[in-house]
């Protein structure tokens, strides 16, 4: 049995601790709090706090793990101290969602409009656009600005979405206990309030099991060695490491 640290984006909670709840080794996990990929410079920051916190701690792990992509480049930088990291070569959670960075090629390619991908820890920790976020946005923006400049901040507020054409539910066998018709129900009545397609794909949790589990194919996970820091390599392997000047 090993031990791992495993520090994550709070929207694969429901995933990671239902494959953690399952695995042979013993599975610490950190959260951080979701949309830190809009601000890439702070969750580069927060997650090499993060370790350093954790390298100072009196309990001692054979690997951290980073439930991590690329993620808007906020793990460029991160750095490898004393404990070894191991990074899945993702852009994002949505190829740790689907299993496979493969799988989102393959989706991404196969699609003339946008996709807006939903899943279990999306819904859960994030208002996903649909009817909810318009109506609570709206009067965030009323209560703040006055009907008038809120009407005209809604129009802006809506331009980014005329690029998605689909809602996608990513539906893991996992969940397919009763879990995943509330989600699926509410990503339906997104759709339609949107008047975008709606359609499900089956995720894996093949990925972020194998991450758990030690199984780090080099295809699929960067090893970073103490001393090392993450970064781009532009190709199909998406990270690589660089040693720290």
């Amino acid at each position: 049995m090993k031990k791992y640290k495993v520090i994550a984006c709070k929207v694969l909670s429901k995933e990671l601790y239902t494959i953690a709840s399952k695995s042979k080794n013993q599975i610490d996990i950190l959260w951080l709090q979701q949309a830190l990929h809009d601000t890439p410079d702070k969750l580069r920051r927060l997650i090499n706090e993060a370790i350093e916190k954790i390298e100072n701690e009196d309990e001692k792990y054979d690997a951290i793990l980073l439930g991590y992509g690329l993620c808007s480049k906020g793990t460029l930088g991160v750095k490898a101290l004393k404990t070894p990291l191991v990074v899945p070569r993702a852009h994002d959670c949505i190829t740790m969602l689907l299993g496979s960075k493969e799988k989102y090629r393959e989706l991404f390619d196969s699609r003339d409009g946008g996709i807006y991908w939903y899943s279990c820890g999306w819904i859960d920790n994030a208002l996903q656009p649909g009817k909810e976020r318009y109506e609570k946005t709206y009067q965030d923006y009323v209560d703040k600005f006055g009907e008038d400049n809120a009407k005209y901040l809604m129009e802006m507020e809506q331009n980014w979405m005329q690029e998605y054409t689909c809602a996608t539910y990513i539906r893991w066998k996992e969940f397919d206990d009763g879990r995943n018709k509330e989600y699926i129900e509410y990503t339906q009545e997104c759709a339609r309030y949107l008047e975008w397609a709606y359609e499900e794909v089956w995720g894996s949790s093949a990925l972020l099991a194998d991450l758990l589990e030690g199984r780090w194919d080099d295809e699929k996970f960067l090893f970073v060695a103490p001393g090392q820091k993450i970064i781009a390599t532009n190709d199909k392997y998406i990270v690589g490491v660089k040693e720290d000047a």
